[in-house]
């Protein structure tokens, strides 16, 4: 795999070269302010869960806050009473839990849903949150075929 490409304004980490994104200098603390705090303990439960499959950065942004190996592979807003949040995985995966699912391409599907406490952060999650890691540790991709003449 590439070296990650790292932004030269902000330090943030990217699988692709040159990724289009906003810099941003938000704390982390900021996403907790207002927040229930069954709200912050069900993020850090989350977070928890995530790194039991290896390191994760955690990534506060304007609007969420996004976990990343090579690329982001969970993302979480933290509402007053409540976390939404997606998993990216590679596969469309049932649960009656998902709220909906966005398909990006075939290998990129995004699952969304909807915590109220960190009980709900349960065997299931954490099986979504360990396949996630491995789409944002890019192993999801297969080796490259050359392309057909």
């Amino acid at each position: 795999m590439q070296p990650l490409w790292t932004c030269p304004r902000c330090g943030r980490s990217f699988a692709n070269r040159n990724q289009s994104h906003f810099c941003s200098d938000v704390k982390l603390e900021a996403h907790f302010a207002g927040r229930e705090p069954q709200v912050v303990a069900t993020f850090k439960r989350l977070v928890t869960v995530a790194r039991r499959s290896g390191p994760v950065t955690v990534l506060p942004e304007k609007s969420r806050i996004a976990l990343q190996v090579r690329m982001s592979f969970a993302a979480f807003t933290l509402r007053r009473r409540w976390v939404d949040g997606h998993v990216v995985l590679a596969r469309r995966r049932s649960s009656p839990r998902f709220r909906r699912i966005d398909v990006i391409s075939p290998r990129n599907q995004v699952h969304v849903f909807r915590l109220h406490s960190p009980d709900e952060v349960d065997a299931e999650v954490a099986s979504w949150l360990a396949e996630a890691y491995q789409v944002g540790a890019q192993r999801h991709l297969g080796p490259r075929t050359a392309s057909r003449g």
